[in-house]
């Protein structure tokens, strides 16, 4: 079985317990007040558990796969590339994520985010700052707004220092 197929396998047992987890032992734990509102916090991770399922079902069925006669062995082929990837794009990404979530107190949402989204898109080789800029902007602004004023939980814009 080629690799891509072994990581569908191991992302659709994950799912499968994330969705065990979203759909049987999360909703127990509910207030009573909570059991009548169309929207549980178990929502989200019960569209997110079915969907990486489907998904992950999707790669391992080998539907995504054209029917393109290939050259080699796709399996050797993965391994081949696997060597090929830019680890260190990947490994200063993981490093600003972590920096991402430790400065999100301090520096507040606004400014963290919108930072995390700038650095990283230029990392990823983005250089179109007039439209990266803007972008990183709304997106922060349209989550900071959905989070705080639909969802009501608070989330710090502002660094701390400014009595956010």
């Amino acid at each position: 079985m080629a690799l891509d197929r072994w990581i569908a396998l191991m992302i659709l047992m994950l799912c499968l317990a994330y969705g065990y987890a979203a759909f049987f032992t999360m909703d127990g734990q509910l207030p009573p007040f909570m059991k009548r509102n169309p929207v549980w916090p178990s929502s989200f991770p019960k569209m997110l558990s079915i969907l990486g399922a489907l998904t992950a079902l999707f790669v391992l069925l080998g539907i995504e796969k054209t029917n393109k006669p290939r050259d080699e062995d796709p399996s050797v082929t993965v391994y081949r590339k696997l060597y090929n990837q830019n680890w260190g794009q990947a490994l200063i990404l993981l490093g600003l994520m972590v920096a991402y979530a430790l400065t999100l107190r301090p520096l507040g949402f606004f400014i963290a985010t919108i930072g995390f989204l700038v650095i990283s898109s230029t990392i990823l080789g983005e250089r179109k700052f007039h439209i990266l800029i803007p972008v990183a902007v709304t997106a922060t602004t349209v989550i900071w707004y959905l989070v705080q004023q639909v969802l009501g939980i608070f989330l710090s814009p502002w660094p701390t220092a400014f009595g956010g």
